[in-house]
């Protein structure tokens, strides 16, 4: 049964079972507390503490999701850090029961398969025991040896974010892999980890597609599914050595190659911060591990082609966006060889040194050193460790975990150290508006419609946003658009959003479902990303769009903009950043 199959026939039970079956949302959550969505119910979390959907009590999705906890695990059987993640929800619908009934359901007479066994949650001094659970599993044949009662590191899931809804898990497991986890909604948690019964129990459930898939083709591991396979094989061509000769470079190079496709797709862009910081980590890793596999130059490029046609009846958007993803890539691969080749010469400078006296190792540089490294020449931290491994292991020695540690410790005090006086520096020079934070950013989400506008009325309706970014110093936004702004131009749409500020313009929010938006005149450029039901803003009848973020009430609340850099952020696409004094 293939990966294709195996989606649609999980959507296919659920839909039967009245759920509606809703997209896949954005990789990039409305909530600011998470850089990503990690999870099915993230699109769903509102309407677990109580709003109304507009999908019904019953949904079901096949969500994409990317997990920065999982990095450093890639490599083994069933890490990944893209992946798809199966799920049906209830809000103050059908609970345990359904639930684990259904899940059974579907595991052994839907495919065929053998329940190793299930955990559920053994309780804790603030949560009880899930007995209810436990009987349920019982009364379906489970036996009781088959039941692993497990604590809140294991059974206890959520909330995403800083704060929401959570509550006891039931996890299904095949040859050993945690492959399902049902969620029982039953508690809020707030900031400071306190816990409240929810006013309605709902259902959030979890299923790898990838690592159900390990199971229903009887592979050994995620990377030798049909999700992966003709990656593998393609890596194997290049590479000229077999799979098998070093499994881990090739699982890391095929899951990166797949996160970064899917990244930029969203309109994220390599940078050194935030989203663009994790992406230009992971395509540098490929990089890397390309050359231990001693591939060719830009050999990502045709490798990401290979993984856009294996999702593009799924996910058309990745072919529609083929040729800005390739760009990108190219672009980055550049810029690291010129990094890889000036630090490591500024490396081999600090190079430890080998005492043949006492057969140990002198370190000659420090973690404050591999910072410099970082900062200076984009040298990732990474990068530097695998360098310091490979001369202990030239010298029949292994890196001391406790040395790996200090080196690690002192790099991230020294970043975070670089960070504080970066905000400092920042929040001086823009006269401290970090001390409102939440005001600043719907003022910078406002001003953002505001500049869209304004660039498609001053160089024309083919401008479309590929990507933005507010934080309480400063607006980020990036457009498509062929060259360089001329210094008349940048004044013109300067002055056109002070204009349309001066007029003291309404912000005015409407809800409606996202085919009466567009038909408004309402501009989506990111169609994956919204959901059923949208909010749409216009300010007066200058700008009109599909956003999710908070808005000011009227544009005088804005104060003066100001445009303090255009430029290039990759072939096509030109950057703004921008404030408000």
């Amino acid at each position: 049964m293939s990966s294709a199959e195996i989606r649609q026939k999980f959507l296919d039970f659920f839909e039967k079972r009245g759920h509606k079956i809703v997209p896949s949302s954005s990789l990039l959550p409305t909530d600011p507390s998470v850089l990503f969505t990690t999870a099915g119910m993230q699109q769903f979390k509102e309407y677990f503490l109580g709003k109304d959907s507009p999908y019904g009590k019953r949904t079901a999705s096949c969500q994409k999701c990317f997990r920065t906890s999982d990095i450093e695990c890639v490599g083994d059987e069933c890490h990944l850090t893209f992946l798809e993640m199966l799920g049906n929800f209830s809000f103050g619908d059908y609970f345990k029961k359904e639930t684990i009934e259904w899940a059974y359901e579907f595991i052994v007479k839907e495919l065929g398969l053998e329940i190793d066994y299930v955990s559920v949650f053994a309780g804790d001094k603030e949560v009880p025991p899930d007995k209810e659970a436990e009987k349920i599993w019982l009364n379906l044949g489970i036996p009781q040896l088959k039941i692993k009662k497990m604590g809140r590191e294991d059974n206890f899931w959520g909330p995403t974010g800083l704060e929401g809804p959570c509550g006891p898990t039931s996890e299904i497991y095949i040859k050993g892999i945690e492959v399902w986890n049902l969620v029982f909604n039953e508690y809020y948690q707030d900031k400071n980890g306190k816990l409240t019964p929810l006013k309605q129990k709902g259902v959030d459930t979890g299923m790898g597609l990838e690592r159900l898939l390990v199971a229903v083709q009887k592979k050994e591991s995620v990377f030798e599914t049909d999700l992966f396979e003709p990656i593998i094989k393609e890596i194997e061509k290049k590479a000229f050595r077999p799979y098998k000769s070093d499994q881990k470079s090739y699982r890391i190079i095929a899951d990166h190659i797949k996160s970064a496709i899917f990244l930029i797709s969203e309109g994220i862009f390599p940078s050194n911060v935030e989203r663009g910081y994790v992406l230009r980590r992971i395509l540098r890793r490929v990089i890397r591990y390309g050359k231990l596999l001693s591939l060719p130059q830009n050999f990502i490029i045709t490798l990401a082609q290979k993984m856009i046609e294996i999702y593009t009846n799924i996910y058309p958007e990745l072919k529609t966006k083929e040729t800005d993803i390739l760009v990108v890539i190219q672009n980055e691969e550049e810029k690291f060889e010129k990094t890889l080749e000036l630090g490591l010469r500024e490396f081999k400078k600090m190079k430890p040194k080998y005492n043949v006296s006492t057969g140990l190792i002198e370190m000659g540089l420090s973690g404050d050193e591999l910072f410099s490294l970082y900062s200076t020449y984009g040298f990732p931290i990474e990068l530097s460790l695998e360098e310091i491994e490979k001369i202990y292991k030239e010298c029949g020695q292994e890196l001391p975990k406790d040395i790996k540690d200090i080196f690690i410790r002192v790099f991230y005090e020294s970043l975070k150290k670089h960070q504080e006086i970066s905000r400092a520096g920042v929040e001086k020079k823009f006269g401290g508006v970090g001390k409102d934070a939440g005001l600043i950013q719907a003022k910078f989400h406002t001003a953002t419609h505001l500049l869209h506008a304004a660039l498609r009325e001053i160089l024309g309706k083919e401008v479309r946003q590929m990507g933005s970014d507010v934080t309480p110093q400063r607006l980020r936004f990036d457009f498509s658009f062929s060259r360089k702004l001329t210094p008349e131009e940048i004044k013109k749409v300067e002055d056109l959003v002070n204009q349309e500020i001066k007029e003291n313009l309404e912000v005015k929010k409407e809800e409606m479902r996202y085919e009466e938006a567009i038909k408004s005149g309402a501009l989506a450029f990111f169609k994956d990303k919204y959901p059923e039901k949208v909010s749409v803003f216009s300010i007066g009848s200058f700008s009109k769009e599909i956003c999710a973020g908070s808005h000011v009430k009227r544009t005088s609340e804005l104060g003066k903009f100001k445009i303090i850099k255009e430029e290039s952020s990759g072939a096509g696409i030109r950057r703004i950043r921008a404030i408000l004094e």
